[in-house]
């Protein structure tokens, strides 16, 4: 029998022993690795993330390696279509873990509850998924006429007014972050809960700035929930260490009370007989019919439903108002810089029929109208590729028979391993976007020029603002229809100009707000 001694001597050999073997084991070893460790451990890559300096790392691993780079003994990155991105996400890779469980995307969910976004699984997401499809796709978000009275109430009579009066008042000094979020959160909101129920923020800017602190003063405190979700459950349980601030859980309760409050409302305008048309709870209508008609078939007619709904448009109303509003406020600050393309803007912008400015009897141009303007589809489309609300990884799990991953289909990668792409990275593609770190909006406005593959690579196969497959952002047309309309009503009436914008440089993060939080302009009033 061995002593103590002896196998306090032998232990660490053992470690060190087991350690090589599954180095020696795993296919993944195979992969270049972004760092010496990254074979070995994953606490590389923790590190990394822990330091908030996760895509530039990946950005630089890729400029180095090549299209596929080992982060861990069981986590890669893509930047790829062919053997990438078309794989993983079209070929409908998992967000759960197959053997461990786990899910990266459960820190989302809301009121206990999962939601579409954070479900694991893709069944339970489709299923989720069929019942919102239709309220948010292109052609009814496009003919809505309760959209398009929701929004022409929000630009007329809150935005514009309020543009008017820091004219007056401030010597057109705004911070316009705070302003972009306002308008984008209201649209959301009305468009999930109706003008009635939904939120005010510009009309309230005591309530705006109350929320915008809650809602920013998470930022920063994921990390531990959202990469070691059982550690930091374990801690708090058991040792009483909470590895976030109380001021977090406080401010989740504080919005998901803020969000309750606006389905209470929505179900009690649901209930009248005589509904305005801007009052009509679009979202909430059909999510709590698909949700009720769902438990009925599956006999769950006991189950409360309330927090089911509120967790799915809690994450509806976040997700559409903050991704919009981080997109818009570089959109201001990119037109601000390049006072060139705002002219041509605004001149395109003339063109509108009505136009969209004050008016004692204001009409909406037609979406499809305002779709069409080439000038404003660059300028978002290219803010979007540049500054990408969401340019951090999307987390997936290889299925448990593996598959072969690279343009070639080079490497052997077995199941359950982590796998990632990240738009900010993508839409950096040089052969596809020449002059990549620059913000040129003309590169899409002779798209006819380039060729039809080259055409696909821009427009789809490399665009991922939005992600790719049944996953991705259901609640795009809807973003892309108040996103224009905003910088519509914005430059028709004003011209814009940098007073402050230390700090625009967009934070290292999942999702990636300026670092400052602020962009202070100066409104300029157009003569008309």
């Amino acid at each position: 029998m061995l002593d103590l001694p002896t196998i306090l001597l032998l232990l660490p050999v053992a470690l060190v022993l087991q350690v090589v073997m599954s180095y020696i084991r795993n296919p993944v070893r195979k992969i270049p690795a972004a760092h010496p460790l990254a074979p070995f451990t994953s606490l590389w890559i923790s590190w990394i993330r822990w330091r908030k300096i996760e895509n530039a790392t990946l950005k630089d691993a890729h400029d180095r390696l090549g299209p596929i780079v080992c982060l861990g003994p069981e986590e890669i990155s893509v930047n790829c279509v062919k053997g990438g991105i078309r794989d993983v996400y079209a070929g409908g890779f998992e967000k759960r873990d197959p053997k461990s469980g786990y899910n990266w995307y459960g820190f989302f969910t809301n009121f206990g509850n999962d939601n579409m976004f954070s479900t694991g699984l893709n069944k339970p997401h489709s299923a989720r998924k069929r019942m919102l499809s239709n309220i948010y796709s292109k052609s009814v978000v496009t003919a809505s006429p309760v959209l398009q009275a929701q929004v022409s109430a929000i630009l007329y009579e809150r935005l514009l007014p309020r543009l008017a009066a820091i004219c007056e008042r401030a010597e057109g000094v705004l911070e316009a972050g705070s302003l972009i979020s306002a308008s984008t959160m209201d649209i959301v909101t009305s468009y999930i809960f109706g003008l009635k129920a939904g939120s005010n923020l510009l009309g309230n800017p005591e309530e705006c700035a109350w929320f915008l602190d809650l809602y920013k003063s998470r930022h920063g405190w994921t990390f531990w929930p959202q990469e070691y979700p059982r550690l930091t459950s374990f801690l708090k349980k058991y040792l009483g260490i909470n590895m976030s601030p109380p001021w977090v859980a406080d401010a989740n309760a504080e919005i998901e009370t803020w969000t309750k409050k606006m389905c209470d409302g929505a179900a009690e305008v649901m209930q009248q007989d005589n509904i305005k048309t801007e009052e009509t709870p679009s979202v909430y209508v059909q999510l709590s019919t698909a949700v009720r008609k769902d438990a009925e078939k599956n006999d769950l007619g006991t189950v409360d439903l309330k927090p089911v709904v509120a967790s799915e448009v809690l994450d509806h109303l976040a997700a559409g108002f903050d991704t919009s509003a981080i997109t818009l406020t570089y959109v201001v600050h990119e037109l601000s810089t390049h006072k060139d393309i705002q002219t041509r803007l605004q001149e395109e912008l003339r063109t509108l029929s009505p136009r969209l400015v004050a008016s004692s009897s204001p009409a909406l141009p037609d979406p499809k109208d305002v779709d069409a303007l080439p000038v404003l589809h660059a300028i978002i489309w290219e803010t979007l590729r540049l500054h990408s609300a969401i340019p951090g990884p999307q987390p997936r799990f290889t299925p448990p028979h593996g598959c072969q991953l690279g343009p070639r289909g080079d490497y052997l990668v077995p199941g359950g391993v982590r796998v990632s792409a990240s738009a900010g990275i993508l839409h950096q593609n040089e052969q596809v976007y020449e002059r990549a770190s620059e913000w040129r909006p003309e590169r899409w406005l002779h798209l006819e020029k380039v060729g039809e593959e080259k055409r696909k690579d821009m427009e789809s196969r490399w665009f991922w603002a939005f992600g790719s497959g049944g996953r991705m952002c259901v609640g795009s047309h809807l973003a892309v229809y108040q996103m224009k309309y905003i910088v519509a009503a914005l430059y028709s009436s004003y011209s814009t100009t940098i007073v402050n914008d230390i700090g625009i440089e967009q934070s290292d993060a999942y999702t990636a707000p300026p670092k400052g939080n602020k962009l202070m302009i100066r409104l300029g009033e157009l003569k008309m």
